[in-house]
């Protein structure tokens, strides 16, 4: 059964290319996604799923009963672009200004529209119940999933996977780790509040800028001296904004950055680090502070007997010498969030390809990946369903 299913998924391969060069051509930003729901929930209708719109906001989600007892399994792609100029010299280039779909999403949705048509084809063998999650705004903060679990996606719904193209990764390659895969991500905003004056005049001041510096300087001890160096973090300051002038000391200085941990404890022991160092560094200069501390997703933490499953599957399908079950990733994936309610997996899929120029990493205004990924994806969220 698996033989054929993967047949007709590489019959269909072209018509994937073409829907995910469309969405590639025409992509939209976090929570401003108008016409991409409109396509994906258009191309389900017409396989005759049961489709649902306007989920958590313009979430899509589609249904299909299969014709023997099993699971509900839910398998996720999101469909936000990002507000990045594209560099790509492509046919198929982006033709919004400033927008772009550089982390690949565009290749998740049209692998899960390929998957949906290929199993509506065998609707009778379909062991349970299959949702097809379409998500938006997977970049922003807050992302969609919390506010598509909100509104209902998951209900009755008893494990769920996602998938991750990467470009970090070698096409024909799968990673699947059981445990944690991603960190989870925090954002701070700090806004100092000093009393400007004249250059030559410092003492007359109470210098914001000074004091960020120190704070910036301060933030980094947390990870090195708060956080057991048996677990991994992160405290990074982005972006730090203060004055514009040679002579003119600011009145203030704003600065922001990201927290990134695996564990609830590092989570929480740097949040109330942060707040304190905050508040002491800009007491000690005589400033006042507005500060923010904003948790976003938590960590991916992978099922592991389930992952252990996924990761036997991958071995059948891409060779035990192309698996990677080590290192999990540093970045966040508001997937975590499904993974709050019900089980599930997720895993990454290689579509680095240097012959194609393929090479750029997630979020560089030349990304790209090699299209077979669509293959490997699909054919992985086959195997899953069809157990």
């Amino acid at each position: 059964m698996l033989e054929h299913l993967y047949s007709k998924l590489q019959e269909i391969y072209p018509e994937l290319v073409e829907f995910r060069r469309d969405l590639h051509m025409y992509p939209e930003l976090s929570h401003q996604e108008v016409n991409t729901p409109e396509k994906i929930a258009a191309y389900l209708k017409n396989l005759g799923v049961e489709v649902r719109t306007g989920v958590g906001e313009r979430g899509v989600v589609g249904t299909l009963k299969g014709g023997k007892p099993g699971k509900t399994i839910a398998l996720r792609a999101d469909f936000d672009a990002l507000p990045i100029q594209e560099e790509n010299d492509l046919a198929y280039k982006s033709r919004i200004p400033g927008v772009m779909h550089a982390c690949g999403h565009d290749v998740h949705t049209a692998t899960l529209l390929g998957v949906a048509k290929v199993l509506t084809g065998v609707k009778a063998e379909i062991p349970g119940t299959v949702v097809f999650i379409h998500q938006f705004g997977e970049e922003a903060t807050p992302g969609g999933a919390k506010l598509m679990i909100e509104d209902g996606c998951l209900d009755g719904v008893d494990v769920i996977y996602g998938a991750h193209v990467m470009a970090s990764e070698e096409f024909g390659t799968v990673k699947v780790k059981e445990g944690y895969n991603s960190t989870a991500q925090d954002d701070f905003f700090i806004k100092i509040h000093g009393k400007g004056g004249h250059g030559s005049e410092p003492h007359q001041t109470v210098d914001p800028l000074v004091t960020g510096s120190q704070l910036v300087v301060n933030l980094q001890q947390i990870v090195s001296r708060r956080v057991s160096p048996q677990r991994s973090a992160a405290v990074t300051v982005g972006s730090f904004i203060s004055g514009d002038a040679t002579n003119v000391i600011p009145d203030t200085a704003v600065i922001k950055g990201t927290v990134r941990t695996f564990d609830e404890d590092s989570r929480a022991i740097i949040e109330k680090a942060m707040e304190q160092i905050v508040k002491s560094t800009c007491e000690a200069a005589g400033a006042t502070v507005e500060y923010e501390y904003v948790k976003d997703c938590p960590s991916i933490w992978n099922d592991p007997v389930t992952a252990k499953n996924v990761q036997e599957k991958a071995a059948v399908l891409v060779g035990e010498e192309n698996l990677n079950r080590i290192d999990p990733m540093m970045g966040s994936e508001d997937f975590a969030f499904y993974q709050k309610e019900i089980p599930g997996v997720y895993f990454t899929v290689g579509g680095r390809n240097s012959e194609i120029d393929a090479t750029y990493p997630h979020h560089h205004p030349r990304f790209n990946v090699d299209e077979r990924a669509m293959i490997n994806i699909g054919k992985m969220f086959l195997s899953i369903v069809m157990e």
